[in-house]
């Protein structure tokens, strides 16, 4: 059985179980997202997804 979840789902997940087990503040998680947003529009944007796409390949074994 395939379980298709898109990657923001799985990031989101992981920032609410910070949030609510490990006691990390709210405005530092929203600070996190807020640079996330920044960076995606420098030159680093295309480095970050080639990387984040074949780490995601990997890890679902599809990687050519």
């Amino acid at each position: 059985m395939t379980v298709s979840l898109p990657l923001v789902f799985v990031l989101g997940v992981i920032a609410w179980a910070a949030i609510k087990f490990l006691g990390v503040r709210l405005w530092v998680a929203v600070v996190i997202a807020l640079f996330g947003f920044w960076l995606s529009h420098t030159f680093l944007a295309p480095a970050i997804e080639t990387g984040t796409r074949s780490g995601v390949d990997v890890v679902n074994g599809t990687d050519k």
